[in-house]
């Protein structure tokens, strides 16, 4: 691997020449979690587990808003963690961390690092954040992968200055704060998005009712065997979104798309030419109506409650085509598309903003 100059490779990943890289036991204190959950949760101090942990985030309290006394946390031998300190998961999905924001007694799936003088809490947990590959290379591989205290001592961790963890930490908590707002902005854009949805299809008495048969065809998909190729131009779909590319296509009209079996609650709008394997129905939608909207028709149904199978949710190609819709003409439903459609391509260029990380 070729390193820029003033650069070296390191344990840790390519670090400037003047920076130090130590195992993370020469610049943290250890905690070793209580091998007993709690009794009783009736004191003041959080109970902490690995759902409570946003990566990279500060957690303050339980989802389930448990708490213990100190003299039970001592009773099945849990030491309190000091707030400041950086907690990391360490048995399933390894290597979610997170700031303590206050003092906490965390549970046998956490492990927590006490920052000495030498590294700051918050370049600690920006740190770790990069080690992720390293941590699970280490970690005993069993049916929930987990990491015990010599692996967690071992991480190789990148020393600077102060000053410059310091600047680097702030910087990089400045653009996990943007990431997050970013985040919340697109849920809230698809939450109006939905209740849009909901509003603009909610039938109306001059509407016409009819059954999905008279408004589409449903066709099965075919095995994608003979035609896949990893330089194919056509993507294949299944159930769950496109697996492969294909060298030639099976439709090439715009078409909504269910899942046969499988996820069979997760529609999918194709305006390209496409391969759908044989777990997935697509459409043939007449005309004049506007696949598009239908599209959006069939993220409103519940599925689920038209399942056939009792094992592997499955959907029967007529028991689609019977259910009843109230659509209204062409020309509103091409409007009711085009609005729905804005806004989706508005939450998708959310969405494709490039990653900093």
């Amino acid at each position: 691997m070729e390193v820029r100059l003033g650069y070296k490779l390191s344990e840790a990943g390519v670090v400037p020449n003047d920076w130090e890289v130590k195992q993370i036991q020469e610049v943290c204190g250890f905690i070793v979690p209580g091998r007993n959950k709690p009794r009783v949760f009736d004191g003041c101090i959080p109970w902490i587990t690995t759902p409570d942990l946003k990566d990279g985030g500060t957690v303050r309290e339980s989802r389930s808003h448990l708490k213990v006394s100190l003299a039970e946390a001592k009773a099945v031998g849990s030491k309190v963690v000091p707030a400041g300190s950086v907690l990391m998961s360490c048995v399933g999905e390894l290597g979610i961390v997170a700031l303590a924001g206050c003092d906490m007694v965390i549970n046998q799936q956490l492990h927590a690092f006490l920052p000495s003088t030498a590294v700051s809490a918050a370049f600690l947990l920006q740190a770790l954040k990069t080690q992720k590959v390293y941590i699970n290379s280490v970690a005993t591989k069993t049916a929930l992968p987990y990491l015990n205290k010599e692996n967690c001592n071992s991480i190789p961790i990148p020393v600077p200055t102060m000053a410059e963890q310091k600047a680097i930490a702030g910087a990089l908590s400045d653009v996990d704060a943007l990431i997050d707002s970013l985040e919340q902005l697109i849920a809230k854009k698809r939450d109006i998005r939905q209740g849009a949805m909901q509003e603009l299809l909610r039938p109306k008495r001059v509407w016409k009712e009819k059954a999905m048969g008279d408004l589409l065809t449903i066709l099965h998909g075919r095995s994608q065997r003979g035609v896949a190729s990893s330089n194919g131009r056509y993507p294949i779909l299944a159930s769950g979104g496109q697996i492969g590319t294909a060298n030639r296509f099976l439709y090439d009209k715009p078409s909504v798309l269910i899942g046969r079996k499988g996820t069979i609650d997760q529609p999918q709008y194709m305006d390209k030419p496409f391969w759908a394997v044989d777990t997935l129905f697509y459409s043939a939608v007449r005309e004049p109506n506007i696949p598009k909207y239908m599209f959006y028709q069939f993220c409103l149904i519940d599925w689920r409650r038209h399942n056939e199978a009792s094992g592997v949710p499955s959907l029967n190609a007529r028991t689609i085509e019977r259910i009843q819709l109230r659509t209204p003409g062409p020309e509103e439903q091409t409007a009711i598309a085009a609005v729905l459609s804005d806004m989706d391509a508005e939450i998708a260029a959310l969405g494709a903003r490039p990653s900093i990380h």
